[in-house]
């Protein structure tokens, strides 16, 4: 099977690397050219006109507004498309988009499958990850041999887009959560002369760990906030949280409060720092030194 990967950011990249081990034939491409040359040297190949078409495309880029456009925009990747190839879209978006993409997809004759990633890069190199999808049969079959080289578990959620993007809501509401919580625990024990290495230790064999405390934390005690998933991300995951969560009548307060302080890091001018680096944003606010921001 030959698979078109458009984004090869930190997630993209493993997957098209995952791909590329289970002997896909994985052309790439994002904007940033050095990506490229990283999937080259792993056995992929660039994009080129006149390539034939390709049976899959994962498209695994930052938001809505890419999702289209590196889609259905000008040199689109689904022009690259054969008659019933699908499209694995894994971008983190509301329901009523994804519904929107399926259509779009559809009226050009061609299989669209919701999927929602979540793992972290590390899982994604190691074609690991958990896909929350939903999608017809047809995409799903069509996408199932792509789907169990990248993924660990594939979550079927549904037999048309949309279920697919809402449980991926449910996953960011709890994750920037937890790492706003995170971020703040790390800040408070150092108030209290606690070391953050420490800290971590503790907690992680303790009753108030999490996911994300256990994988953000370290960051904090290491000082190195070089970006995985930069704060800014949170200010889009969870404005989503609020945009479907409103459209439901649904208040959800700790999730916004969550959103409040990310938007106020990155008003700090923290936004392009992995986002752990929300516990320094907590730091400084109670004059509090934590290891790097010093």
């Amino acid at each position: 099977m030959s698979v078109y990967c458009v984004g090869l950011g930190s997630m993209g990249l493993g997957m098209a690397k995952s791909l590329v081990r289970a002997g896909f034939e994985v052309r790439g491409f994002d904007p940033a050219t050095s990506q490229v040359d990283l999937l080259c040297e792993a056995g992929g190949k660039r994009v080129a006109d006149g390539d034939a078409p390709v049976d899959v495309v994962v498209c695994t880029v930052l938001n809505a507004l890419q999702t289209r456009t590196a889609l259905f925009g000008e040199n689109g990747a689904a022009a690259r498309l054969r008659k019933g190839g699908v499209i694995i879209s894994c971008a983190t978006v509301t329901p009523a988009f994804a519904s929107e993409m399926e259509a779009e997809a559809e009226a050009l004759g061609l299989l669209y499958l919701d999927a929602p990633i979540s793992g972290g890069a590390i899982k994604a190199a190691e074609g690991r990850l958990s896909i929350m999808a939903s999608g017809t049969q047809a995409a799903f079959d069509a996408a199932e041999p792509a789907l169990d080289a990248m993924a660990e578990t594939v979550h079927r959620l549904g037999e048309r887009a949309g279920p697919g993007s809402a449980m991926k809501a449910v996953n960011q509401l709890l994750a920037g959560v937890h790492i706003a919580a995170m971020g703040e625990a790390l800040a408070f024990g150092a108030s209290q002369g606690l070391d953050p290495a420490q800290v971590v230790d503790v907690v992680s064999v303790s009753a108030g760990t999490s996911w994300m405390f256990e994988n953000r934390g370290p960051h904090v005690v290491e000082g190195d906030y070089t970006p995985h998933s930069k704060v800014d991300i949170w200010l889009k995951d969870l404005g989503i949280v609020g945009e479907v969560a409103a459209a439901s009548d649904l208040p959800v307060p700790i999730s916004a409060n969550a959103l409040a302080q990310f938007k106020a890091a990155s008003a700090a001018g923290l936004g392009d720092e992995d986002d752990a680096a929300i516990a320094k944003y907590f730091a400084r606010q109670g004059g509090v030194k934590l290891p790097g921001d010093q």
